[in-house]
């Protein structure tokens, strides 16, 4: 478990399937996704968190606001087995409930999870992927330091062709970026 001054980065369980289940159907959520998830697929990505957890120390994980217990969507870090060029490798991402959006609770929760990555788990590099089109996705990547890996953007191999949704955008960050990052924000 993790903790921020707003947010509890935590593994899921049971009783999250309801909650992040709504998230997950949500079609404003879900809008650069190919579809919503139906409560049997959030179960099923549950299970895989688990499993993700249990095998490399860390899984996306919910993350709750500590001034109420409201689960609000996931965050963290995942072991990325395939369907990236750069595969395998770790990656962060974020999915929040829309009443959030725009609060900097992804900064904070993804923040958080860069350095225990960097830190505790001693992971060299962080990358993060998304569609072409889901700018404020992006916005969150540069917000939390990372760089923009161009040559690394690809077309999502499960995806048909032609959708708007299989060009992806690629963004890292090394270990030795944070520290010079943390370094800057102490004046060393």
């Amino acid at each position: 478990m993790i903790q921020t001054t707003r947010l509890i980065l935590r593994p899921f369980n049971e009783g999250d399937l309801a909650a992040f289940s709504k998230i997950n159907a949500d079609p404003e959520v879900m809008r650069y996704f190919p579809a919503p998830y139906d409560a049997g697929q959030t179960a099923e990505m549950l299970i895989r968190f688990a499993d993700k957890q249990e095998r490399f120390g860390y899984a996306f994980s919910a993350v709750e606001r500590k001034s109420d217990g409201v689960l609000l969507g996931m965050a963290g870090l995942s072991r990325l087995e395939d369907g990236a060029p750069f595969a395998p490798c770790t990656e962060i991402g974020w999915r929040l409930t829309p009443s959030v959006w725009g609060k900097g609770y992804a900064s904070e929760a993804a923040l958080a999870w860069i350095s225990h990555g960097f830190t505790a788990l001693g992971i060299d590099k962080i990358y993060s992927y998304t569609p072409r089109l889901n700018l404020p996705s992006e916005k969150v990547m540069r917000r939390i330091g990372m760089r923009r890996a161009e040559a690394l953007d690809f077309d999502h191999p499960v995806i048909p062709d032609g959708d708007a949704l299989k060009p992806m955008v690629v963004y890292r960050m090394g270990r030795e970026e944070f520290e010079a990052g943390v370094n800057r924000a102490r004046g060393l």
